[in-house]
């Protein structure tokens, strides 16, 4: 795990903006991770990543949040966030995976409309965070391995972004090629 101690800020921060239901802050800790991320390729960082950002985009539907289901599920999410700063303290990597993955398999467990939202919700932010990775020079195939999607999803996701984008966004082939040819006239 790189970085522990930023993490381990970002994990503390998450259960407050989980808690406050701030959906902004949640979306911002998550972009936080991904610099590092995409130059460390570290699967847990990026697992904590998709985990952030998929928070921040629940916290955003209203409409899944009945008292009941929601005091479930934040007290679901706040025990596994304190299992994984856990096992980052005691830098205990084989648990830590464990842990990261078992975060998944919990939330699959939900009941009701809610844990279709949150697959969904869940599958949306690795292809959103694989963008994000892909965008700071890693190639398609690997992150698209790094992040459990097919290259189609990667590809097909990156390939919205507008022509023209600001640096740092995907353009389309023709672009790309008028900027290949002025480069050698």
């Amino acid at each position: 795990m790189q970085e522990k101690e930023n993490i381990l800020r970002i994990l503390q921060e998450t259960k407050e903006a989980l808690n406050n239901k701030d959906s902004f802050k949640l979306k911002e800790l998550s972009n936080q991770t991904i610099h590092t991320a995409s130059m460390t390729q570290d699967r847990e960082n990026i697992a904590i990543a998709v985990f952030v950002y998929s928070l921040s985009k629940l916290i955003q539907r209203r409409e899944y949040q009945s008292p009941k289901s929601w005091e479930e599920f934040y007290k679901l999410i706040s025990s596994q966030i304190d299992l994984v700063m856990n096992a980052i303290r005691k830098k205990d990597d084989e648990n830590l995976r464990k842990v990261v993955e078992q975060v998944r398999i919990r939330m699959e467990k939900l009941s009701g409309e809610l844990k279709f939202y949150v697959q969904d919700v869940f599958r949306k932010a690795q292809i959103n965070k694989a963008s994000k990775i892909y965008e700071h020079g890693i190639s398609m195939e690997q992150t698209a391995k790094l992040l459990g999607i097919t290259i189609f999803e990667l590809a097909s996701y990156a390939g919205q972004k507008p022509e023209g984008a600001p640096y740092g966004q995907t353009v389309d082939i023709k672009t790309r090629i008028k900027l290949a040819e002025d480069m050698f006239k």
